[in-house]
């Protein structure tokens, strides 16, 4: 058993993956055995409690729920030790690894790393500054190749561009469609949108009287809500997600500080001419549509 001032020290561990795929190939598996081995090599016994395992979670960003709580475990003054595979498993991006290495630091606990040694040498901090910008550029290589990959399957119809089939279709993924990603009617919900398109284009009823009917007829929302929202019913009969094309909206990075969290992602329009469209049967016909829209176009004024 290791000792400190003749106190036991209080050790832990932190491994991280940052896929499903590499969590279940066991990556996880071997890191954390790797730093179980050394521990006890050391000397020390490690509490489970003091097993911080984040799965699926990317390393260019600090927010990851185990990872919190290690930090918050270290700012307690709880932990003495904390053993990590290698710096990139904190983070990859170098001022990240500074930010959570200074943190440790400053409240008395060591970051013991399997596979590098910290010294406050300038050797060493330019060794780990490249190893950070190494990873950080492996990083970027990896998510413009999936970018890149995932835009050429949407355009050759292999995956789908939408997060989930609009009102009136259901999704069929490639597999069932044999090598193409299609969506077909959902005659039950075809049957709500037609009734929509009918009144708006030929009765002349507003947004909210067709809301207001739909909710008379108990007729309930994909969600299972009994109460149909304006935006909703808009939406199908503007902007044509019953009818033809879907434009594909880009994910990036999300700049943001680790203090403010915010999603890793953020979605913006793309210029017309990079639009992916997608091929659906019509639930409507094209006068029928043209009215709807002509009728949407009077209400706007």
């Amino acid at each position: 058993m290791g000792f400190k001032e003749d106190q036991m020290v209080t050790v832990s561990l932190y491994a991280r993956v940052s896929s499903g795929k590499q969590a279940q190939e066991n990556t996880i598996a071997s890191q954390v055995a790797a730093l179980e081995r050394q521990i006890s090599v050391d000397g020390y016994e490690l509490l489970r409690e003091y097993k911080f395992i984040d799965n699926g979670y990317s390393g260019s960003n600090l927010v990851r729920p185990n990872l919190e709580k290690l930090r918050d475990r270290v700012a307690e003054g709880k932990i003495d030790k904390i053993y990590i595979h290698s710096p990139d498993r904190l983070s990859r991006k170098y001022a990240y690894q500074m930010i959570l290495l200074e943190e440790f630091q400053k409240a008395g606990a060591e970051a013991v790393f399997l596979n590098y040694e910290i010294n406050d040498n300038p050797e060493s901090q330019l060794l780990l500054q490249m190893q950070g910008m190494i990873a950080e550029y492996e990083r970027a290589k990896i998510m413009e190749r999936s970018r890149r990959g995932k835009i050429y399957a949407a355009n050759k119809g292999c995956v789908s561009v939408m997060g989930g089939a609009p009102y009136g279709y259901r999704y069929i993924d490639k597999c069932t469609g044999v090598g193409q990603a299609l969506f077909e009617i959902n005659e039950e919900e075809a049957d709500v949108v037609r009734k929509v398109f009918l009144w708006v284009g030929r009765e002349r009823a507003s947004i909210g009287e067709v809301c207001r009917r739909l909710n008379t007829m108990s007729i309930i929302t994909r969600t299972g809500k009994k109460c149909w929202d304006r935006s909703v019913i808009w939406g199908q009969a503007a902007f044509g997600k019953t009818k033809v094309g879907v434009k594909l909206q880009h994910i990036r990075p999300q700049r943001h500080s680790c203090e403010q969290p915010k999603d890793n992602y953020s979605i913006y329009p793309v210029e017309k001419a990079n639009w992916i469209y997608v091929k659906v049967p019509n639930i409507v016909n094209e006068d029928v549509f043209d009215i709807v829209q002509e009728q949407l176009a009077e209400i706007e004024k």
